[in-house]
């Protein structure tokens, strides 16, 4: 999924970038940039931006997730341009601004549309990375739900289609989920522990581990090397399954 993320902001900065139309795939230059100097609300980049805010916005507030992705973003984006650093600080007058109203989303999304009316599959592209904005913390809300179906029926995406990525994205989170838990299984196995035990309890249990383990006390008993190398492993993962642990707990 990490990949199938890079490979969809990748595409649709390349796309906003570059207006081609009719050009051939093997005719495009990567290495060409843009010089803007117009307003940025009436271009791909800034309308992009724009609806950018106001997903990550519609829940309230603007997560740490988010935030790191909206960062690399506007780098992103600007990096397309000769004046970089010039678009990049305009982005991100943007972007604060647009976080803080919805009224105007209908209205950015139709001059969307009317940039990228001849070209479907880039409007499904951008609706995709809007998704992956919202459902980057792993929290889809009512809210986030009902700004991208917005989004979505304004940009003329077809509902199967806007349907198919949201499925798409929950059952990525939920399989992430269900990792997540069964390596929280793996860890309280290792450390021969309940979730029921007390810290107290886990505690313990995981110090009467390290000493039998501890590649140290074992060369010190005349152990062979190899068998101090299988204690260095299984020190480690009792390490790494305690950290885990402690921090499911929050402890």
């Amino acid at each position: 999924m990490k990949f199938l993320f890079l490979l969809i902001v990748g595409f649709i900065l390349f796309l906003i970038s570059k207006n081609y139309k009719t050009e051939k795939f093997a005719n495009i230059n990567l290495k060409m940039k843009e010089k803007f100097d117009g307003d940025l609300m009436q271009h791909e980049a800034g309308l992009l931006v724009a609806l950018m805010a106001k997903v990550a916005k519609a829940d309230g507030q603007v997560s740490e997730l988010e935030a790191q992705l909206i960062k690399h973003t506007l780098g992103d984006i600007s990096r397309h341009f000769q004046n970089e650093e010039e678009i990049k600080e305009k982005l991100k007058e943007i972007y604060n601004k647009e976080k803080s109203s919805f009224d105007n989303t209908i209205e950015v999304c139709k001059n969307l549309y009317n940039l990228t009316s001849n070209n479907y599959e880039k409007r499904v592209k951008i609706m995709e990375y809007l998704l992956n904005l919202a459902f980057i913390d792993g929290d889809f809300s009512n809210t986030e739900l009902m700004i991208t179906e917005d989004i979505s029926n304004a940009l003329k995406i077809k509902r199967v289609d806007f349907e198919k990525l949201v499925s798409a994205f929950e059952m990525f989170y939920k399989q992430q989920k269900e990792s997540e838990s069964l390596s929280l299984d793996k860890a309280y196995e290792v450390l021969g522990a309940s979730q029921n035990d007390d810290d107290a309890t886990l505690k313990k249990k995981y110090r009467s581990l390290v000493k039998r383990h501890h590649p140290d006390i074992i060369a010190g008993q005349g152990a062979s090397q190899n068998i101090i190398d299988e204690a260095t492993k299984k020190l480690q993962e009792i390490n790494q399954a305690y950290e885990q642990v402690k921090k499911s707990r929050g402890i």
